[in-house]
């Protein structure tokens, strides 16, 4: 059983990429449809280059505070690729919002749906809490939460580690205990560092213990512990 105490939980919010599903899996079908893609239009090629900057800025700038934060995450890659605004919306909203979602189903986590209607069926709440927007992504999988929360939402224009995202569910869920709420992610240095800024604990996924049933024991836990 993994190390963890689900007593009196009220919430629990996920990450998405790399918490639900296996994202090695995902990088792995998307480089396939990215070569196939590619390797007949070399004329586009500079779309490869558009969604380097666009992730790698995004990554640089960890933790960033500021207005409009959904635009200026495209600023950021216009001053590294001198592309028009539109074309990278464009291009990260085909390779990065949309087209990787037909994939996301199968690369689920097993026993992650299971958890998920653990969840539900205790009335646990279950919120999302992602760098991303996840509401298509979260559609993609068959998986429904009660509140969705992405960083670059107007109401947070905040990266992880910064805890506004976390701050902004306890106020929306009316939490008042901390530590009746549980944050899971797969990245210390980003999910793991933002819950302990919130105050609240974290559980961390990895490959390791997803494959040692991670999503099965915590949908036993939740079954068993609260009907005690």
């Amino acid at each position: 059983m993994h190390n963890i105490s689900l007593n009196n939980l009220e919430v629990v919010i996920f990450d998405v990429d790399g918490t639900l599903y296996n994202q090695s899996h995902l990088r792995k079908k998307m480089l396939f449809s990215l070569m196939k893609h590619f390797i007949f239009r070399p004329w586009q090629v500079n779309e490869l280059l558009i969604l380097y900057h666009f992730r790698k800025e995004r990554e640089k700038n960890k933790g960033f505070k500021g207005a409009n934060l959904n635009e200026q995450q495209y600023i950021w890659c216009q001053q590294k690729t001198n592309q028009p605004i539109n074309r990278i919306k464009e291009v990260v909203n085909k390779w990065i919002f949309t087209y990787p979602n037909q994939f996301l189903k199968a690369c689920a986590y097993p026993g992650i749906h299971l958890f998920f209607k653990s969840l539900a069926e205790k009335n646990i709440r279950i919120a999302i809490y992602s760098d991303y927007d996840s509401i298509k992504k979260m559609q993609s999988m068959d998986l429904k939460a009660d509140l969705y929360v992405s960083s670059t939402n107007a109401n947070i224009n905040a990266f992880k580690p910064n805890p506004d995202g976390l701050e902004f569910i306890f106020t929306e869920l009316g939490i008042i205990d901390k530590n009746k709420c549980l944050f899971i992610g797969d990245r210390i240095e980003l999910d793991g560092d933002c819950a302990k800024a919130a105050g609240m604990p974290f559980l961390l996924v990895n490959q390791e213990n997803v494959n040692n049933s991670l999503f099965e024991d915590l949908s036993k836990q939740v079954l068993n512990v609260i009907e005690q």
